[in-house]
């Protein structure tokens, strides 16, 4: 059913490669396909839920309309999307997939609470539920829906590298395993005078709640600006590292404008008897290779660094053992030594793990007491403070 539905309304789709056009219109042919499935899975449910009496199966009916105004603001984020940069807007509007995902979970979050209100009141107030055989099929048919709904999102998610059609389908599943819950229970209260009926669908509620907490927690982080995720620090990382000249790179920034819309800079180290013009030459082409293998905008600070100097060398090494000592974590870089007359200038930069930031006053004066006890020149150190997240 994916394919025929992506080769109906895409017929370009490639699984491999994604423009930002197609890539919009898988988003928005999701948020399509999920509209017309959970309307018309709430269009029974709450037929269902009215003729049994069913608190939980009218839960989970309310819960499919949730989704279904989430495929809206999904339709409608990928939509916004898809505008062009303007003056106001130079990085373009791609976060507005951020901002349809953390409006999905508001609504869920509303409708999760007054879920939770009028199934506490049907525990203590309950009243009999008429299950029966139409209202069984339906739900198990929702479950099967529900299941196809996580398989499409979960796949396109992944190809297009999109957390909101992830989380799309992870809500999919949760609603499965949520209307199975349903099932078995109103199954169940044809047995029973418990109140099965209010207590799974306060379950539902509970369930629903979560769902859009775990939602807002994933959308409001790379909204603050959270560092890039590992995947793609190394996928950056190995296309700087696949050019030979490079000797070293740190100061790796992402800052995420939303998918397509991803820039980082970056400090890399080459030998300073390099030909500056080459080297600018192959900084110019690793950049070219970043946008075009992974859609990110790297801009790349060329350091050119002393190699072969044996006193710079020794020197070097002496202050990362003594750095080691303190915590094996930290590093340095941007290493270079200025010879006067009376002393000796040590310029680098050291990094340190988030959790010692605060102490960096400590690290350097310790390092200062270290040096003039083993070396046998005044050294006075210039230093400046890294965070590991970057390097």
């Amino acid at each position: 059913m994916t394919k025929l539905l992506l080769k109906i309304f895409i017929p370009a789709y490639s699984p491999q490669a994604h423009s930002e056009k197609e890539r919009s219109a898988v988003g928005k042919l999701s948020g399509a396909v999920g509209i017309v499935c959970n309307v018309l899975l709430c269009l029974m449910k709450l037929l269902i839920g009215s003729a049994t009496g069913s608190i939980a199966i009218t839960a989970d009916a309310l819960n499919n309309l949730s989704d279904a105004t989430g495929s809206v603001v999904t339709l409608v984020g990928f939509r916004l999307a898809e505008k062009p940069a303007d003056e106001e807007h130079p990085y373009g509007h791609a976060r507005s997939e951020y901002l349809s995902a953390l409006a999905v979970a508001a609504l869920v979050l509303i409708i999760g609470f007054e879920l939770a209100k009028t199934s506490v009141e049907k525990i203590f107030n309950p009243t009999p539920v008429d299950f029966t055989v139409p209202a069984a099929i339906i739900l198990v048919v929702s479950v099967i829906v529900k299941m196809w709904l996580f398989l499409f999102n979960r796949r396109l998610g992944k190809e297009i590298r999109s957390n909101t059609l992830l989380a799309t389908a992870a809500d999919s599943r949760n609603d499965a395993v949520s209307t199975t819950a349903v099932l078995l229970c109103s199954v169940a209260s044809l047995f029973t005078d418990l109140p099965l009926d209010g207590i799974v669908g306060f379950a539902v509620a509970v369930f629903i709640l979560y769902s859009g907490i775990s939602l807002g927690k994933e959308t409001i982080s790379p909204l603050i600006g959270e560092n890039a995720d590992s995947e793609l620090h190394e996928m950056i990382v190995k296309v700087i590292e696949s050019e030979e000249k490079v000797l070293g790179y740190h100061d790796l920034m992402v800052h995420d404008y939303g998918p397509g819309q991803r820039f980082a800079s970056c400090h890399v180290e080459m030998d300073s008897e390099e030909d500056p013009m080459y080297c600018h030459e192959l900084i110019d082409n690793i950049e070219r290779k970043c946008m075009e293998e992974h859609r990110v905008h790297l801009v790349i600070h060329y350091d050119p660094v002393i190699t072969g100097d044996a006193e710079t060398e020794e020197l070097k090494t002496l202050v990362t053992q003594l750095l080691r000592k303190q915590d094996e974590r930290i590093s340095i870089h941007d290493f270079r030594m200025v010879v006067g007359e009376g002393h000796t200038n040590l310029i680098f930069d050291i990094v340190l793990p988030s959790q010692l930031m605060a102490q960096k006053k400590a690290v350097k004066k310790q390092l200062d007491a270290d040096l003039a006890a083993a070396a046998d020149k005044k050294l006075y150190t210039v230093v400046t403070f890294d965070i590991s997240s970057f390097n």
